[in-house]
């Protein structure tokens, strides 16, 4: 029997290759569209999961509430390892990351450097910790002598041959050499630590060892024993406040206490998170790599359900669109014996043969788009051929799908009365217009839904690019590793400024786009252990040249004067730290603070001007408290230049860096760029909410198209009628038309205040953001009506210009 509803189901499927080819594209449209959401969104659940014993692991998290700053630290102090250590028996083992960001490397005895982009400080027990096996040393002794390294088998050949590494030693910025002890496998791409190559003894770096809790700067890991949970170690964290944190503060604010300490309004408390759950849920302050945020997961995972849905939708719609033309067949069948549930089981093989045939075509569509897709993603999934789990979840989806899709039609067609559909009462013996109505209001709702949210985004992200940033991002251009040459800095400086399309130059490592950062916590000079008017700030080191360069706006004072001597102890600060001071600028001007804490002699630095709050956090911040102090910061070169022949400047700055920095690499970018990858994630979410969008749309048209077609047939001898009696070609296309436009109506209706709230749920995370306009909401109504129309109109015309005598003939 089995055997038989297959050849009945392959001869109805050729009889109607057009319907047949519309399900077929339908289907593999949905299922590639939802496939390679789910091998993206599987590559974003799997981070940090390959580390052995990942399940164990967890990170120490800070949030600090004090000088009027209220942050949340991805780092802790140095010395709360050794505590973890002491103070917990469910603690197996604990280990540090000090991320020291790029590096210049070159073999001993050589004078070209490499750069590696990434290199951290680690205790000795991080080989331990993750797992990690060596390619080559010893990894019992491996970091635990200072000035010792491991590095990545990339970073490791661009030196020398992996066999010949141990024992090397390699020069670090050209000031430090260091012994390499061991060679690791490259670090996994979905895990927080893929981008590091170089990974250093912490007990060569001094601060590392320094029992100062009021500093963090350590990414603190700690792996727990197979009988405990992190959740037993909660309260007791909580307890570090009073036991370590404040002993350690009294030294420089002698007689404070935890009461006291609390009762002004501020808080210290650390806190754990796991290992696999830090690329989605945490975004802190001084994260070791950029992380994702769960949300995109959702979002994604809504559009690979919504895709599933319309696509099965579409089928469904198509499959009644044609269910006239097999109403004989089913009367016949009916009259000759079949009973419904071979009837049923019919409608189901030929479901599951077009869903089957999606699946295959939708197959090769991802693996073609892949390429596509990693690029728009910024991913390197890769099509998972060799997993028998994933060949096997797909045959089961492709089953789950074939059932889904074809179970409306297949009941639907076999309730047909024989004896009405035999006599040719069509119109009376199909029913089922509320549920095809429904499956179609379903879909352009979703439709609309994802209009909305594509035209917020892109607002969103235009916002992002036009706002005012207090800062000029335009033709600057970012000259790296200027350390390198720190002796001849200055004259590289000086050299550039005298180019005729260099408009001014400033050296320092602080920029309002991702670079270094430094905050420390200040107090006025009449309240130096008040910690109620402590004031915590960014602390900024820059040179005369800085505030000019980069386009800040004083709104009182005057700015840093290689004339005036005495601003070495001179600092200017923003907005943002005015604010919390309960001052006016003028009034702010010529007061002194200090950040030197508890000693005798603390150094005092007075205000001599405040600039305009700029945006140097991502829009989902607020702007932080800053200062900016003269400093001998050379980590890089900021250049502001008045040209658009962009290579000519390149070429020209390049020419006198090789000059005086031989043998270092020229490294260099525009501080927009910067800016611009600050958004990558809106801008991957903008562009793929436009891509599967326009699928959804796609899908959704097939979906009406198919229903038009249903319809037209349905009431072909109506139109016959309408014409004889005097209609015309455009009053049937109205007629036929307004039925549709009555479904897009009722989806709109109930899509906008949907896509209203969700984008502004989602809206919230930015600081800074737009409101979504009444006339987004308008734009996706039209676009949704144009389309819908576009989509009906062919199918209307078609029925409307038929000879009359032809469908008045028509059974």
């Amino acid at each position: 029997m089995f055997k038989n509803h297959i050849k009945i189901a392959w001869r109805s499927l050729k009889k109607q290759p057009f319907f047949t080819f519309l399900n077929l594209f339908g289907l593999a449209i949905g299922i590639a569209g939802a496939l390679l959401i789910a091998l993206y969104i599987q590559d974003e659940l799997s981070y940090d999961a390959t580390f052995a014993d990942a399940d164990r692991i967890h990170r120490i998290n800070a949030d600090i509430k004090f000088g009027g700053e209220d942050r949340k630290f991805a780092v802790a102090p140095a010395p709360l390892a050794e505590a973890l250590d002491n103070d917990f028996a469910e603690v197996e083992l604990t280990t540090r990351f000090r991320t020291r960001g790029s590096l210049l490397i070159k073999r001993t005895g050589t004078e070209v450097n490499v750069k590696e982009q990434q290199a951290t400080f680690v205790d000795s027990t991080f080989l331990k910790m993750f797992g990690l096996k060596l390619l080559a040393g010893d990894p019992n002794t491996a970091l635990k002598l200072p000035n010792t390294l491991l590095l990545t088998k990339t970073a490791a050949e661009k030196h020398f041959k992996i066999k010949e590494a141990v024992g090397q030693t390699l020069e670090l910025n050209n000031t430090q050499t260091f012994t390499v002890v061991g060679v690791v496998e490259d670090m996994p791409k979905n895990s927080f630590l893929r981008d590091h190559s170089v990974f250093m003894a912490m007990s060569g770096y001094e601060d590392s060892r320094v029992v100062n809790w009021g500093s963090n700067n350590y990414q603190t890991f700690f792996k727990l024993i197979p009988s405990a949970k992190a959740s037993d170690l909660e309260a007791p964290l909580r307890g570090f406040l009073g036991k370590y944190v404040i002993p350690g503060v009294q030294q420089f604010m002698p007689g404070i206490t935890e009461e006291q300490f609390l009762a002004a309004g501020n808080h210290l408390f650390y806190h754990s998170i796991p290992l696999t759950d830090i690329h989605l849920n945490s975004d802190r302050v001084a994260e070791i790599s950029p992380n994702n945020d769960i949300q995109s997961i959702y979002i994604l995972s809504f559009i690979a359900i919504f895709l599933l849905v319309l696509a099965c939708v579409n089928f469904m719609n198509l499959s009644t669109a044609q269910s006239l033309k097999r109403a004989k067949e089913v009367g016949v069948r009916k009259t000759l014996g079949s009973n419904k549930l071979d009837l049923v089981r019919q409608f189901l093989v030929e479901s599951g043969l077009v869903s089957f045939g999606a699946l295959l075509l939708a197959i090769l569509l991802a693996i073609f788009a892949l390429p596509f897709f990693n690029d728009l993603a910024d991913k390197a999934i890769a099509f998972p051929y060799d997993s028998p789990v994933f060949w096997l979840g797909l045959v089961a989806a492709g089953v789950l799908l074939g059932i889904f899709s074809g179970s409306y039609p297949a009941f639907f067609m076999s309730k047909f009365v024989p004896v009405k559909v035999l006599k040719g009462s069509n119109s009376n013996s199909l029913g089922g217009s509320k549920v095809r109505n429904g499956l179609v209001i379903f879909q352009f709702a979703i439709s609309v839904f994802l209009i909305i949210g594509t035209l917020v985004v892109y607002q969103q992200l235009e916002y992002i690019q036009n706002k005012d940033l207090g800062f000029s991002k335009e033709q600057v251009l970012i000259v790296n590793d200027v350390y390198t040459i720190s002796s001849q800095a200055e004259s590289f400086k000086e050299e550039v400024k005298k180019l005729g399309f260099v408009k001014n130059a400033t050296i320092t490592g602080f920029f309002p786009t991702p670079s270094s950062r430094s905050d420390s916590t200040f107090a006025p000079e009449d309240g130096v252990t008040d910690q109620e008017r402590a004031v915590s700030m960014q602390t900024w080191y820059v040179d005369q040249d800085y505030v000019n360069t980069m386009g800040f706006e004083l709104i009182a004072g005057r700015d840093f004067d290689r004339r005036f001597k005495n601003d070495s102890t001179s600092i200017i600060i923003n907005e943002s730290a005015l604010a919390t001071m309960d001052l006016s600028p003028q009034e702010v001007l010529g007061k002194r603070f200090t950040s030197d804490w508890g000693l005798e002699n603390p150094k005092f630095y007075s205000v001599i001007g405040v600039v305009k709050d700029f945006h140097f956090s991502p829009f989902r911040e607020d702007i932080e408290a800053l200062s900016l102090f003269l400093g001998d910061d050379r980590g890089s070169m900021a250049i502001k230049l008045e040209t658009t022949d962009f290579q000519r400047a390149l070429a020209s700055v390049k020419d006198i860096w090789n000059r005086l920095a031989p043998g270092q690499p020229f490294d260099y970018y525009f501080m927009e760029d910067s800016f611009n990858n600050t958004y990558k994630a809106e801008q991957r979410l903008g562009r793929i909410f436009f891509i599967f969008t326009t699928l959804s749309i796609l899908i959704a048209c097939l979906g009406l198209f198919g229903l038009a077609a249903f319809n037209a047939e349905k009431r072909t001898k109506e139109i016959g009628v309408r014409k004889v009696l005097g209609a015309s070609v455009g009053q049937i296309t109205y007629k036929l038309s307004a039925d549709f436009l009555k479904l897009v109506g009722v989806a709109i209706f109930i899509s906008l205040p949907i896509g209203w709230y969700a984008m502004n749920k989602w809206l919230e995370d930015f600081s800074y953001r737009i409101e979504v306009k009444w006339w987004v909401l308008l734009l996706a109504a039209v676009v949704a009506v144009v389309i819908s129309l576009l989509t009906v109109s062919y199918q209307s015309i078609k029925a409307a210009i038929v000879n009359p005598v032809k469908s008045l003939r028509t059974e």
